[in-house]
């Protein structure tokens, strides 16, 4: 009789181990998913404002680009010979490289139909010829980012 009962204690310690063990795994188990869910949102999360700082900086650039655009246009022929104006020449065309490198296309707006997602009107002017809704010119350069718009193009539109 002792031994039936030392037997069944024995079984229930087992089946009461093998109960708290399975608690235990699972629990475990619960918690490693939890972790490995948090790790991929922190991830996400970083990626995110990592895409967010590099969208800044490169809206920063842009106007500094745009200035030596100008000044680029403006140099006369004679000028464009001289060194120092070479020299300017070279970093509009490092700086073009740079944004490329980082996915920064620019968007070709002048004769295209005005497309609102794409284009910012500033000015409206009737031209002859000139079919309603067309961009008569592009007063600054738009430009995407890997696909996304990155700042709109302001361009003057065709009544």
């Amino acid at each position: 009789m002792e031994e039936e009962k030392t037997t069944e204690e024995t079984q229930e310690q087992l089946e009461k181990a093998t109960k708290e063990r399975d608690e235990y795994l699972a629990g475990w188990q619960r918690s490693r998913a939890d972790l490995m869910n948090y790790k991929k949102e922190e991830m996400e999360r970083i990626s995110g404002l990592m895409r967010y700082a590099q969208e800044e900086l490169l809206l920063k650039l842009l106007p500094v680009l745009d200035n030596l655009e100008r000044a680029e246009r403006q140099a006369s022929q004679q000028d464009k010979e001289s060194s120092t104006v070479q020299g300017c020449l070279l970093v509009i065309s490092q700086l073009r490289e740079f944004l490329k490198s980082q996915g920064v296309e620019a968007l070709h707006a002048e004769g295209e139909k005005f497309n609102p997602e794409l284009h910012e009107a500033m000015e409206e002017e009737i031209a002859e010829g000139k079919e309603p809704g067309v961009v008569l010119e592009e007063i600054e350069k738009g430009y995407l980012l890997l696909g996304k718009l990155l700042r709109p193009a302001k361009v003057k539109v065709a009544k």
